[in-house]
């Protein structure tokens, strides 16, 4: 039922404060580029006072680009108690659209990194962190559409909470709803997947830390866990991200090295399907989905299961580029062609509007899902004179994301016509 006017959630003119953002100093960090006189310079204005708060956004971010993942979320903290609103840069003057994006307040790698797909479009960004200690704004920030760019991390569960509260009256469009970003935790993805055709997800299990002791002594109780739960398994802590902790256990004496080095108290864990191609190599592929269509986003080989891409060697494997540029000049008529009943059903079942997937191909030929995600990084950084076929590949992405916001603003109008 569409909502009256006067139950909608009322919007301002918003009181951004400017920053340099994600996809400058990620750029700048990829590039090689020393980023500690930026960060003695950001620092000394915080502590003297002089900083605004886009700087002391800044310098948090680049704290954790710089591995000092405490001391950026600390500065984080500090600062969202005085300001939540942030405006990216812009490459233009006078932006045909104002995006605002609700993040929650956590490391770099739970929120959607949005800058990177939006960042040549001429499109104004806008970020409000949606704090433990208050609720959203209110006016909101006036804005053209919305999207929630928070996970479904553990850290982001309180501002998924609050924006879902909110969501049947917000008084824009608002993408990716935060009961779908929910469905994405590992725990739930291969219940939601469940029984598509063509489509292969073990199921990833939350186990205690005692539960595992007990595995160590003897394999068997791993059928206790699952019927069809046995070595080799794939185990990790719960809440880790980017493979931290990852690792296959072939026996009960791996295990028990395995938990004498990690002292968590909740893991993942899920059986190992060997998905090695013909030649021994492995092939991972992350494929990005916008307005429900596949896109491909990246390709990775190499000879380790554990694989992504600053692992593989792509950049210096003439070969290994070439089958990547194949997999995406051909992804419509390859890839995406042969897994197109799995990728459509995936795409409808859980929903978002924008949304990654990694994933391999099975000896069946089915498709393996590792995990969907809404924050993983899809960028344009790469050396175009290295990786000349990507640049085309990633602008195909990002003007279709750009559209997507575009078709939903455009129907909002069309309602206020």
């Amino acid at each position: 039922m569409q909502l009256e006017v006067d139950e909608r959630l009322d919007v301002t003119e918003p009181d951004c404060a400017d920053r340099i953002g994600m996809a400058r100093l990620a750029k700048m960090a990829f590039d090689g580029k020393d980023l500690r006189p930026l960060w003695r310079e950001l620092t000394a204005k915080l502590l003297d006072g002089t900083a605004d708060a886009g700087e002391g956004l800044d310098l948090s971010l680049i704290a954790q680009l710089l591995g000092d993942k405490p001391a950026g979320l600390s500065i984080q903290q500090e600062i969202l108690k005085s300001h939540r609103l942030y405006r990216s840069p812009c490459a233009s003057n006078n932006p045909r659209l104002r995006v605002l994006a609700l993040a929650a307040p956590t490391d770099m790698g739970s929120n959607t990194p949005i800058e990177f797909l939006l960042e040549e479009s001429g499109i104004e960004l806008m970020v409000l962190y949606v704090v433990p200690d208050a609720e959203l704004p209110v006016p909101l920030p006036d804005h053209d559409v919305a999207i929630v760019i928070a996970s479904d991390s553990e850290d982001c569960r309180d501002a998924l909470r609050k924006i879902d509260a909110a969501a049947s009256r917000w008084p824009r469009p608002l993408l990716n709803p935060p009961a779908l970003v929910g469905s994405l935790d590992r725990d739930k993805l291969h219940r939601l997947l469940d029984g598509i055709e063509g489509l292969t997800i073990p199921a990833t299990l939350i186990v205690t830390r005692e539960r595992l002791a007990e595995v160590t002594q003897s394999g068997d109780a791993l059928a206790d866990i699952a019927v069809d739960l046995a070595f080799p398994v794939i185990v990790r802590p719960r809440g880790s991200h980017a493979g931290n902790g990852l690792a296959r256990i072939d026996d009960g004496a791996a295990l028990a090295r395995y938990l004498d080095e990690h002292r968590d108290e909740l893991f993942f864990i899920s059986r190992f399907v060997d998905y090695a191609s013909a030649d021994g190599q492995f092939r991972k592929y992350r494929v990005v989905f916008v307005d429900g269509r596949p896109y491909a986003c990246h390709m990775a080989i190499a000879e380790r299961w554990d694989i992504w891409y600053l692992n593989a060697g792509m950049s210096a494997n003439a070969l290994k580029r070439l089958e990547e540029e194949t997999f995406m000049r051909t992804f419509d008529i390859g890839f995406g062609r042969r897994h197109q009943t799995a990728l459509t059903a995936m795409a409808d079942r859980i929903g978002l509007d924008y949304f990654t997937v990694d994933c391999a191909e099975t000896k069946d030929g089915s498709l393996l899902i590792f995990e969907a995600d809404n924050t993983a990084v899809v960028h344009n950084m790469d050396s175009s004179s290295v990786f000349p076929y990507k640049p085309p590949q990633m602008h195909k992405v990002f003007d279709a994301f750009v559209a997507m916001l575009e078709r939903h603003a455009g129907r909002l109008a069309e309602r206020a016509a």
